[in-house]
Protein backbone atom coordinates (compact mmCIF):
# COMPACT_ATOMS: atom_id res chain seq x y z
CA UNK A 1 0.00 0.00 0.00
CA UNK A 2 1.07 3.51 -0.84
CA UNK A 3 -0.27 6.12 2.06
CA UNK A 4 -2.22 4.49 4.66
CA UNK A 5 -5.85 5.44 6.13
CA UNK A 6 -4.63 6.57 9.54
CA UNK A 7 -8.30 7.80 10.42
CA UNK A 8 -11.95 7.86 9.93
CA UNK A 9 -14.64 10.42 10.60
CA UNK A 10 -18.42 10.23 10.67
CA UNK A 11 -20.06 13.45 10.32
CA UNK A 12 -23.61 13.77 12.10
CA UNK A 13 -26.40 16.22 12.71
CA UNK A 14 -26.85 14.65 15.76
CA UNK A 15 -23.15 13.50 16.81
CA UNK A 16 -24.06 11.94 20.35
CA UNK A 17 -26.89 10.21 19.23
CA UNK A 18 -25.10 8.83 16.44
CA UNK A 19 -22.25 7.75 19.08
CA UNK A 20 -24.69 5.86 20.49
CA UNK A 21 -25.39 3.89 17.75
CA UNK A 22 -22.33 3.15 16.75
CA UNK A 23 -21.22 2.39 20.52
CA UNK A 24 -24.02 0.02 21.02
CA UNK A 25 -23.91 -1.48 17.56
CA UNK A 26 -20.20 -2.20 17.44
CA UNK A 27 -19.16 -1.54 20.93
CA UNK A 28 -16.86 0.87 19.99
CA UNK A 29 -15.46 3.33 23.16
CA UNK A 30 -16.37 6.90 22.49
CA UNK A 31 -15.05 9.54 24.27
CA UNK A 32 -16.35 12.67 23.59
CA UNK A 33 -15.31 14.60 26.73
CA UNK A 34 -13.10 17.46 25.24
CA UNK A 35 -13.65 20.96 24.28
CA UNK A 36 -15.03 20.44 20.98
CA UNK A 37 -17.36 17.37 22.12
CA UNK A 38 -15.89 15.45 19.31
CA UNK A 39 -16.34 11.46 20.20
CA UNK A 40 -13.04 10.53 19.69
CA UNK A 41 -13.41 6.39 18.56
CA UNK A 42 -10.87 4.54 20.20
CA UNK A 43 -9.27 1.98 17.76
CA UNK A 44 -9.70 -2.19 18.26
CA UNK A 45 -6.81 -4.82 17.65
CA UNK A 46 -6.42 -4.42 13.99
CA UNK A 47 -8.32 -1.39 13.29
CA UNK A 48 -7.97 2.60 12.99
CA UNK A 49 -8.63 5.38 15.36
CA UNK A 50 -11.69 7.79 14.31
CA UNK A 51 -14.38 9.92 15.49
CA UNK A 52 -17.79 11.27 14.93
CA UNK A 53 -18.88 15.08 15.01
CA UNK A 54 -21.19 17.57 14.41
CA UNK A 55 -21.42 19.12 10.82
CA UNK A 56 -23.66 20.70 8.37
CA UNK A 57 -22.39 17.97 5.97
CA UNK A 58 -23.13 14.01 6.89
CA UNK A 59 -21.19 11.06 6.04
CA UNK A 60 -17.74 9.56 5.92
CA UNK A 61 -14.60 10.63 5.00
CA UNK A 62 -10.99 8.99 5.81
CA UNK A 63 -7.64 10.50 6.29
CA UNK A 64 -4.61 9.69 4.84
CA UNK A 65 -1.30 10.42 6.53
CA UNK A 66 0.95 12.06 4.08
CA UNK A 67 4.84 13.45 4.64
CA UNK A 68 3.98 17.37 3.08
CA UNK A 69 0.23 18.37 3.43
CA UNK A 70 0.21 20.80 0.94
CA UNK A 71 2.18 19.36 -1.73
CA UNK A 72 -0.70 16.18 -1.67
CA UNK A 73 -3.45 18.69 -1.80
CA UNK A 74 -1.83 20.73 -4.55
CA UNK A 75 -1.47 17.26 -6.10
CA UNK A 76 -5.09 16.28 -5.52
CA UNK A 77 -6.06 19.79 -7.27
CA UNK A 78 -3.95 19.22 -10.28
CA UNK A 79 -5.86 15.46 -10.46
CA UNK A 80 -9.60 17.09 -10.68
CA UNK A 81 -9.66 17.13 -6.71
CA UNK A 82 -10.75 20.85 -4.52
CA UNK A 83 -9.78 22.14 -1.28
CA UNK A 84 -12.47 22.38 1.33
CA UNK A 85 -9.89 23.03 4.04
CA UNK A 86 -6.13 24.65 3.40
CA UNK A 87 -3.47 23.24 6.04
CA UNK A 88 -4.05 24.10 9.42
CA UNK A 89 -2.47 23.09 12.76
CA UNK A 90 -3.75 20.97 15.08
CA UNK A 91 -2.22 21.84 18.48
CA UNK A 92 0.61 19.73 19.51
CA UNK A 93 -1.10 16.78 17.36
CA UNK A 94 0.06 17.89 13.44
CA UNK A 95 -1.08 19.38 10.18
CA UNK A 96 -4.49 18.90 8.78
CA UNK A 97 -6.55 19.66 5.67
CA UNK A 98 -9.40 18.01 3.56
CA UNK A 99 -10.43 18.07 0.09
CA UNK A 100 -13.32 16.54 -2.32
CA UNK A 101 -11.80 14.09 -4.84
CA UNK A 102 -13.55 14.18 -8.44
CA UNK A 103 -16.77 12.54 -7.28
CA UNK A 104 -17.10 14.45 -4.67
CA UNK A 105 -15.43 12.62 -1.40
CA UNK A 106 -14.59 14.12 1.78
CA UNK A 107 -10.53 13.36 2.35
CA UNK A 108 -8.64 14.29 4.75
CA UNK A 109 -4.38 14.87 4.71
CA UNK A 110 -2.43 14.45 7.92
CA UNK A 111 1.26 14.64 8.56
CA UNK A 112 1.99 14.35 11.77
Amino acid sequence: MGRPVVFFDIAATDAPALSGFYSELFDWRIDAANPMGYGLVEAGEGGIPGGIGSGEAKGVSIVVAVDDVQSYLDKAEALGGKTLIPPYDVPDTGTLAEFTDPQGNRIGLWKR
